[in-house]
């Protein structure tokens, strides 16, 4: 299930700069909804896009894992499977990734892709 919605900024003078901080943009938000078995592969699939469209503007990106923080939802077996499953997946695409401890979502781990602009700057 996905949607697109335009995002319009009012930023302060001189914040505005090339493809990161623009004045309004398309956002996507998607979810996948699947079965247990079907996690790995869709996690690599939405990995495979951000491939493709991130090499066509010539990005290369850093992967951080983040983990169940202190305050979560969902029982101990749920976040050790949507762990594991990011885990494995960013392992099986052959890709180094950084674990950062706690600092997934109330509701669920994350993988977050960091790209470098032109003048060594980190963008989530």
């Amino acid at each position: 299930m996905g949607e697109l919605g335009l995002v319009h900024r009012h930023e302060k003078s001189g914040t505005l700069h090339g493809l990161m901080r623009v004045r309004s943009f398309t956002q996507d938000d998607a979810h996948i909804f699947m079965r247990e078995d079907q996690v790995m592969e869709e996690i690599q699939g939405v990995m495979r896009l951000i491939d493709e469209v991130y090499q066509k503007f010539g990005f290369s990106y850093e992967i951080e894992l983040s983990t169940r923080p202190e305050h979560s939802i969902g029982s101990d077996k749920e976040w050790r499977l949507a762990e594991e499953a990011l885990e494995k997946a960013v392992q099986g695409m052959g890709r180094t990734y950084a674990v950062k401890e706690g600092n997934g979502a109330f509701y669920g781990p994350k993988l977050d892709f960091h790209i470098k602009d032109s003048i060594g700057r980190t963008w989530q």
